[in-house]
């Protein structure tokens, strides 16, 4: 099994950053691909960013605004996300492609954006 602990969700002004990480553990033999999804309540849950070995791809709402990263020695994934918007709201869910892309999900993080 695979466990995912996200950190770094919280409370923020229009404008500001927030850094949210996402550390898998367990019985991992290879990541084939780490990113994060965010919902809102009654809409769909979007994709936001994901990291793989061809490289990173960004929700058109998010580039240039938000990175993603990965550190592999440390199985942990990082989506630094700067110029936070009002709309950027949601519970942001971290998810990993592991074992031969068996997926697993996080427990989420609430990000909130004050205007």
């Amino acid at each position: 099994q695979v466990q995912l602990v996200e950190s770094g969700g919280g409370l923020v002004q229009a404008g500001g950053s927030l850094r949210l990480s996402c550390a898998a553990s367990g019985s991992i033999s290879s990541i084939n691909a780490m990113g994060w999804y965010r919902q809102v309540p009654g809409k769909q849950r979007e994709l936001v960013a994901l990291i793989n070995r061809d490289g990173t791809n960004y929700a058109d709402s998010v580039k240039g605004r938000f990175t993603i990263s990965r550190d592999n020695d440390k199985n942990t994934a990082y989506l630094q996300m700067n110029t936070l918007k009002p709309e950027d709201t949601a519970v942001y869910y971290c998810y990993v492609y592991a074992n031969n892309w068996r997926l697993y999900w996080g427990q989420g993080t609430q990000v909130t954006v004050s205007s």
